[in-house]
């Protein structure tokens, strides 16, 4: 998919952070605010385009403030010790058993409502 080790992003992140001593700042409470501000920010690449769905020209902005998002929810795994990955993979877990395929294929529904 793409040129970049997990490994290594996640090492050069905190790298980042650390270099800059800002890991003080990085606490649960202040991460979940960064996290939902910059999915704000992310939501301003559709505000006003009415039936406008598409990803069509905002890509850049889409990409920068989706980046933001990714960082903010890295750091959150981090300071809270927990392997994105991981947490991932349980979610489709979890979300397999809530959505049987047979119930909810192109279907838009919550799983109580399936």
């Amino acid at each position: 998919m793409g040129k970049y080790d997990y490994q290594e992003t996640i090492d050069r992140l905190r790298a980042f952070r650390d270099q800059r001593e800002w890991r003080q700042f990085h606490n649960p409470k202040d991460l979940a605010i960064s996290i939902s501000l910059e999915s704000a920010e992310l939501l301003e690449a559709f505000q006003w385009s009415g039936a406008d769905t598409s990803a069509d020209g905002r890509l850049d902005t889409i990409s920068e403030e989706l980046a933001d998002v990714l960082i903010y929810c890295l750091f959150m795994a981090d300071a809270c010790g927990l392997d994105p990955l991981q947490i991932v993979n349980e979610k489709i877990d979890a979300n397999a058993k809530k959505y049987p395929v047979e119930l909810s294929r192109g279907n838009a529904k919550k799983y109580t409502e399936l």
